[in-house]
């Protein structure tokens, strides 16, 4: 689908797999639903997104109580060939060690 004058483009620069990871950065005993809630997409994507970076060896999982807590393997490097020597630290600190600026207006 294109997008026309009327109705704008919907990508963005993030693909859900690095929403996910900032979002388990930012709150390790975050809820799927919660996730899902803040991505715009459904519980069920979510649990696939987190599946794959389990089995990938980006996060690791414990069981605390009736909750998930996530680990991340921030030394991981990033899967595609042209930036598979980066860290995902690189990109996770972008959003998480530093407050971005409040737009006004």
């Amino acid at each position: 689908m294109h997008a026309t004058e009327n109705e704008p483009s919907t990508w963005t620069f993030l693909t859900h797999h690095a929403r996910v990871l900032v979002a388990i950065t930012r709150d390790p005993g975050v809820r799927l639903r919660e996730i899902a809630e803040g991505i715009g997409i459904t519980e069920r994507a979510v649990q696939k997104i987190v599946s794959d970076l389990y089995q990938a060896g980006y996060l690791t999982r414990e069981r605390v109580g009736r909750r998930n807590h996530y680990s991340l393997n921030l030394d991981q490097h990033f899967r595609y060939p042209t930036e598979a020597d980066l860290p995902i630290s690189l990109l996770i600190g972008i959003f998480t060690e530093r407050e971005l600026p409040h737009q006004t207006g």
